[in-house]
């Protein structure tokens, strides 16, 4: 019996599992539970499934799974809550940035009762400025439009219990946000502070392009703000089309104002009627680009090998 899962999504992270293993092992040996450490391999180009494999050999508590390609960050947490064993779970990343710890405190409060311990940044060692604003800007913007509350710069590094996993287990949609699922759920939870270091090695797996596909599965999963600006944005519209039209027929019809004849002021009202129209298309595209993928109903992730 397993009483303690260690989740651990990989992508080309051979350079850190070692480093990771040496610090995380003494923390859960002082728990005294039985453990595994579920590697969840997201497509990696370089020799981190070779590594896991030998680790797995030479140490019945590894467990591993590997995808077909790369699925993504959040695909790989899922798939590690979906075949984890442990009473307990535990979700972190292997590049070292979360202090692995400071798991044994978050441990400690969810046998005082919690069901969801997550660690909340006090700061960012972080070099990359762009980055960091770039973060700090994002989840207060999804704390003001979201419709759930989802604590302020926090990521997947936490503990939880299995009861709040086998209920992720049942929320199927394709597009994961897990900090955002995690925290509509509700459950008895609470969080733990540190200061988050920088990258042990190697290059990070997300990119601009992946934080952004992230910050905006967030914001539409989890708020109907966007569309109600798009609506807006359609009534503000119209009614300075209105006023425009208003203003002409006044100005022919009650004072014969002969009314300009330029090209530029229509093409002026058309590209800014145009771009306005376009940019609600594209919110409510977003939309229904989701439920498309959603109603497909592929599988999130597809496994090409595995010791579970």
């Amino acid at each position: 019996m397993v009483e303690f899962s260690v989740i651990i999504p990989i992508y080309n992270e051979e350079l850190n599992i070692p480093n990771l293993l040496t610090r995380l092992r003494p923390v859960i040996e002082r728990t005294g539970m039985s453990y595994e450490l579920l590697f969840v391999n997201d497509g990696s180009r370089d020799n981190s499934l070779q590594l896991i494999k030998a680790l797995a050999l030479a140490d019945p508590h590894v467990r591993y799974i590997d995808f077909s390609r790369n699925f993504g960050h959040q695909v790989a947490v899922t798939a590690g809550i979906d075949h984890c064993k442990g009473d307990i779970i535990a979700i972190i990343d292997a590049d070292l940035q979360d202090p692995p710890e400071l798991i044994e405190e978050m441990i400690a409060l969810i046998k005082q009762g919690y069901q969801n311990v997550y660690a909340k940044r006090r700061s960012r060692k972080d070099k990359n400025v762009l980055k960091k604003a770039s973060y700090k800007v994002f989840y207060r913007l999804l704390a003001r439009i979201s419709n759930v509350e989802v604590p302020l710069d926090t990521g997947d590094f936490r503990v939880m219990t299995r009861k709040v996993a086998e209920v992720l287990k049942n929320m199927p949609e394709q597009h994961k946000f897990l900090r955002g699922q995690i925290a509509w759920l509700g459950f008895k939870q609470t969080f733990v502070e540190y200061d988050r270091d920088v990258r042990a090695a190697g290059e990070p797996g997300y990119t601009y392009k992946k934080l952004f596909r992230l910050a905006f599965d967030g914001i539409t999963g989890f708020s109907n703000v966007p569309l109600r600006i798009a609506t807006i944005m359609g009534f503000v519209v119209s009614g300075i089309s209105l006023l425009f039209i208003l203003y002409a027929l006044f100005g022919y019809f009650f004072f014969k104002t002969d009314m300009p004849r330029g090209w530029t002021s229509l093409m002026i009202a058309i590209s800014f009627i145009g771009g306005v129209q376009l940019i609600c298309i594209g919110i409510i595209g977003e939309y229904i680009s989701r439920l498309q993928t959603d109603i497909r109903n592929r599988p999130l992730y597809i496994v090409n090998e595995t010791n579970c």
